[in-house]
């Protein structure tokens, strides 16, 4: 799994899905944009990955797309249409972008070159409050795991297996 970081200002979200979906046919690898604002660490998308590949193996995705799969785990979430909330939107983005399977140097490159505007750091420059609403993270919770909101949302990513 490769993670490209970066800016993009995107003015039709459906645009900017279809060019992605291009890079995942052109590659083959498995390609789906996050909000960096969402994506506590490199560990939530790897562990996403896991558990949605998990999934499919068994038959027991909710998604019939690879890359869609993945953001519910993110997310999560079951609803694709709640899960959404996690990618980009209409704007200024500051976007995780991840590859997986496939030609994922020749998918990286393509990402960067094609799809962000500029390349720039972004895991782990998480919103604290925007993840602890989408996650429904209370004080108490974090008292109980020392202040860990990535503890946190990994364990909402392992539950929606549970949530099934």
């Amino acid at each position: 799994m490769r993670l490209v970081e970066g800016a993009v200002a995107v003015d039709d979200v459906d645009a900017f899905v279809a060019a992605l979906a291009d890079v995942a046919a052109d590659t083959g690898a498995t390609v789906q944009a996050f909000d960096a604002r969402y994506v506590v660490s490199r560990r939530h998308l790897e562990r996403a990955v896991e558990l949605a590949d998990r999934a499919i193996e068994r038959g027991e995705n909710v998604a019939r797309d690879r890359a869609v799969e993945i953001l519910l785990y993110a997310a999560g979430r079951r609803q694709i249409t709640d899960a959404l909330e996690l990618g980009v939107s209409e704007g200024e983005n500051r976007a995780v972008v991840l590859v997986d399977g496939g030609d994922e140097t020749e998918a990286a490159e393509a990402v960067r070159s094609r799809i962000l505007d500029r390349s720039e750091p972004t895991l782990g420059d998480y919103d604290p409050d925007r993840v602890r609403e989408f996650f429904a993270i209370t004080d108490a919770e974090l008292d109980a795991v020392d202040g860990d909101v990535e503890a946190l949302v990994l364990e909402r990513v392992a539950l929606l297996v549970v949530e099934k």
